[in-house]
């Protein structure tokens, strides 16, 4: 079993910064890609980023690319998200998701989730 652990999340202005952290614990060594979704009030969770944990491949939503990276230190066992040029429509819960196996895209295990809030 792996455990993730989300932080960063807060409140930014429109055009602000915010770097979203995700500590995995456990049996780390089974973990095939680390993603981050998003979840906005009264919308359904959405696919945001995604890095496989050791070739370190990246895809992002159409949505967030050119704005947001993906990164990881397999030493540290540690995502990051960094997320730039924020916009409103990127206020959402943030939740770090792990999968053993591919499609990326599909979570196996979840953290809490962190929340951003982009005001405008």
């Amino acid at each position: 079993q792996v455990h993730v652990v989300e932080s960063g999340g807060g409140l930014v202005q429109a055009g602000g910064s915010l770097r979203l952290s995700c500590a995995a614990s456990g049996r780390t060594f089974s973990v095939y890609a680390m993603q981050w979704f998003r979840q906005a009030p009264g919308k359904e969770r959405e696919f945001v980023a995604a890095i496989t944990w050791f070739a370190g491949s990246t895809s992002y939503a159409n949505s967030v690319k050119g704005r947001f990276t993906i990164s990881k230190d397999n030493a540290k066992n540690t995502v990051f998200l960094q997320m730039n040029g924020l916009k409103a429509e990127d206020t959402a819960v943030y939740y770090c998701a792990g999968n053993n196996g591919p499609p990326v895209g599909r979570g196996d295990y979840w953290g809490q989730g962190t929340q951003v809030i982009v005001s405008s």
